[in-house]
């Protein structure tokens, strides 16, 4: 047992009781005796290269490229992105791409490069091989973005090459910046390090120290002066990425590359890489990957969850306190202590009788109710979850074909493999129990997948055997994508029990491709300003890795935040895609109003504003769907080539318009907050500030600084509640807009873009709309503001 190991077993036994504590024992042993006489043993190994170039092969988009000891595939799609795999590997089978792998762009094709290489060239990217098979990423003007150094393998001796590890080694420029690899709380910039790319649950509230978290990738976007690219490793495998940024002028006067050093233990070695700026990047990776799913309009409204409500009698008199202090609530979240004894798919019926009533009433008062849902069924014939599964061999079993059991909430357990198609389709039937029950949405909780364990990985045993849909494996390769295996099947589950309703789902962990199916929250982050800042820290990371929707535990999981910590986390919230309130059973209440008068004032002036920007978020999570493009944006987002917008991690962009500046120090109440480039306002003083740059501005209490962008049109909610437009004036001689996709409902239906262009006319800014037919006067309001 090593000291992380040790830690988790401490948080463990608090987490679960002394009563369970003996049980994450035998589980431990369990798994480490699965493990022992299940995983083939790794003898002597030998290393490999790829060696000098043999021959080549042409073919559409590329070819092969053929070497004394492997060969590589190289494709360049119709839409820019570049594959390559090693050792024969293709595109598919991925739980990554969302369809077929993309036609090849017919223009593409393989010719000899200087030095015995090769190369392939497009409109877009350029892809160049060495003789000896380093692989170069350069723009179409020939500036090497990416160099990949030949990989090495190690293989069992007198084997067939297969079950080999293998490293790939990367340089990037001198300047460069890594953004990505999935959820990670010290970001969203990632400094020189060692990322393990393993779904875990760190075993208890997390903080900015830690890593891996709940949902890891291995998505990397790179930033440099000379363009970004985004390279994913469709690997899902246990790994490691070593970081280290280059530096410019080291060593008589030469620039230090950035480098990257990608470790796996098994599986093919392939990748995807983009090229273009931050919104061409996503929009291929989304392109690849799926679009995001778009989430219903109340769930883009402030929502309550708590572990710990405990009865309908209390979620009743919470959301009674939102409605007697004119508080918007969209959705209450309950936990696992409304299951009979933790078992998903049921209900304590003694503490909550009658939950569809409740739910009817919440709705009727513009409130929806959402569960959390567990991949881990309690392990006991006679329940029927367990029976119904067994019947359907539901289960993931050993190598010796016994079912697994872990260790959870309901105690000794057995898991879904979600892997196998009929599995997907058996759990996603049992929705139909919660949708009976009245919710409106799902959480998926525990899903790594988790089992408490005293000491060692807390989760399944990597012997563990899945269907892999129908190629077969083990928990090594299984246990990344759990998590998107099971949002998958309760996404096409509930497509097929509500097909007129677009389902809502968000999940703790997952893996490239979860946002086809829904988003993500942050997990147990620490209550602390460290957690706050982890927060932010984890919605930028997932968005620039595809998944748009995310957002925290408001005021951290565990622990009482202070007055000031709590309403500056709430303040941040209110700007995120998922705006949630949640705690630990023993952490302390998380309504508005436990912390004063003050805190209640300022945490209605920040609900009554999201409320107000609805019609923003409702565009934003539209525009998503259509393009990638995350709702939450680094500053660096529209010039990538600003350096110090780069090293920025304390402030976002909301859209293309907002610009917002959270406050993450304790008794501050001003700010500098740095500027892109253009004219920005303060939206509560309409004062203009000139980017680029940094500027001082006031945070007090009942606020955090938000600037909107000049020129950029906001749709708002008015007084009637009807959609308005909020322009911000361009500058003199300049011209401005902006889009606008209004709520759909919750269907399939597919909303128009509306496109809104703003410029001065004489003194005045006159807003109009383009379509395909010509200009069109405005009909709804207008408000001018920054004149």
């Amino acid at each position: 047992m090593n000291g992380h190991d040790l830690v988790r077993s401490v948080r463990a036994v608090g987490m679960v009781g002394a009563a369970q504590s003996l049980r994450t024992v035998r589980a431990a042993w369990r798994r480490q005796r699965a493990d022992s006489a299940g995983l083939p043993r790794r003898g002597a190994e030998r290393a490999r290269v790829p060696g000098p170039v043999t021959g080549v092969e042409p073919g559409p988009g590329g070819g092969v490229v053929r070497f004394a000891r492997s060969e590589l595939r190289v494709c360049v799609t119709g839409g820019g992105a570049v594959f390559w795999g090693w050792d024969g590997a293709g595109p598919e089978p991925s739980y990554a791409l969302s369809g077929p792998r993309p036609e090849p762009d017919p223009r593409a094709f393989l010719e000899p490069d200087k030095d015995g290489g090769w190369r392939v060239v497009s409109e877009r990217v350029m892809v160049v091989v060495s003789r000896h098979g380093t692989v170069e990423v350069r723009t179409p003007g020939g500036v090497v973005l990416r160099r990949d150094l030949p990989p090495r393998w190690w293989e069992p001796a007198g084997g067939d090459g297969s079950g080999a590890r293998w490293v790939q080694r990367s340089e990037v420029g001198a300047d460069a910046r890594f953004f990505g690899l999935g959820g990670r709380a010290a970001g969203p910039r990632l400094a020189d390090g060692t990322y393990r790319l393993w779904n875990t649950d760190p075993g208890g509230s997390f903080a900015p120290g830690d890593d891996p978290l709940y949902l890891t990738m291995p998505v990397q976007l790179v930033v440099a002066d000379a363009g970004t690219h985004l390279v994913f490793h469709d690997n899902s495998w246990d790994g490691s990425v070593t970081l280290r940024e280059g530096e410019e002028g080291a060593g008589s006067g030469h620039d230090r590359p950035g480098t990257t050093e990608l470790r796996v233990d098994g599986g093919p070695l392939r990748c995807w890489v983009a090229v273009g700026t931050p919104a061409r990047v996503l929009h291929a990776w989304a392109a690849l990957t799926g679009a995001p799913a778009v989430p219903p309009a109340w769930a883009l409204g402030y929502q309550h969850a708590r572990w710990g409500f405990g009865s309908a009698t209390e979620v009743r008199r919470v959301v009674a306190g939102y409605q007697e202090r004119g508080l918007p609530l969209g959705a209450v979240h309950l936990d696992i202590d409304h299951y009979d004894a933790h078992q998903v798919f049921t209900v304590d019926r003694e503490n909550f009788p009658e939950l569809p009533a409740l739910a009817d009433e919440l709705r009727e008062q513009g409130t929806r109710l959402v569960s959390i849902v567990d991949p881990a069924v309690k392990a006991q014939p006679g329940r029927a979850l367990f029976d119904s599964g067994r019947a359907e061999d539901a289960f993931v079993r050993d190598a010796k074909r016994r079912r697994v059991r872990g260790v959870v909430w309901p105690g000794e357990s057995v898991y879904p493999d979600f892997t196998a198609p009929h599995v997907r389709a058996w759990w996603g039937r049992q929705y139909a129990e919660r949708l009976g029950q009245g919710f409106s949405g799902f959480w998926h909780d525990m899903n790594e997948p988790v089992s408490f364990a005293a000491f060692g990985d807390p989760s399944l045993p990597r012997s563990a055997r899945h269907a892999l849909d129908g190629r077969g494996g083990d928990h090594r390769e299984a246990h990344n994508v759990y998590g998107l295996c099971m949002a998958r099947a309760a996404y096409e589950g509930l497509c097929e029990l509500r097909p007129q309703e677009r389902p809502f789902l968000f999940s703790r962990s997952g893996w490239a491709g979860l946002q086809r199916y829904g988003g993500s929250w942050s997990g147990d982050v620490e209550t602390s300003w460290a957690g706050l800042r982890a927060s932010l820290a984890l919605v930028l990371g997932l968005g620039l890795c595809g998944i748009p929707y995310s957002g925290p535990d408001v005021g951290g999981f565990s622990g009482q935040p202070t007055a000031e910590l709590y309403l500056r986390w709430f303040q941040l919230g209110a700007w995120l895609p998922l705006f949630r309130t949640h705690s630990a059973m023993h952490a302390g209440r998380r309504e508005p109003w436990v912390y004063g008068d003050e805190v209640l004032a300022h945490a209605r002036a920040a609900l009554e504003e999201r409320r107000r920007l609805h019609p923003y978020f409702v565009t934003l999570s539209q525009l998503a769907a259509r393009t990638g493009a995350p709702y939450v944006r680094p500053l660096w987002w529209s010039a990538p080539e600003d350096r110090a917008l780069r090293d920025c991690d304390d402030a976002f962009l909301l859209g293309d318009a907002l610009l917002v500046a959270p406050v993450f120090e304790p008794g501050a109440d001003r700010r500098a907050v740095r500027l892109p480039r253009g004219r920005w306002y303060d939206t509560v003083g309409e004062r203009a500030y000139d980017g680029p740059g940094q500027v001082l501005l006031d945070a007090p209490p009942s606020r955090i600084p938000v600037l909107a962008r000049a020129g950029t049109v906001v749709p708002v909610r008015g007084e009637d509640g009807e959609l308005e437009l909020e322009v911000w004036a361009p500058l003199r001689g300049r011209t401005g807009g902006g889009l606008v996709v209004r709520d759909p409902g919750d269907g399939w239906e597919r909303a128009e873009v509306e496109r809104y262009v703003t410029r001065w006319k004489n003194d005045r800014v006159v807003v109009v709309r383009e379509t395909d037919a010509g200009v069109e006067e405005v009909t709804q309001r207008v408000r001018v503001r920054g004149v």
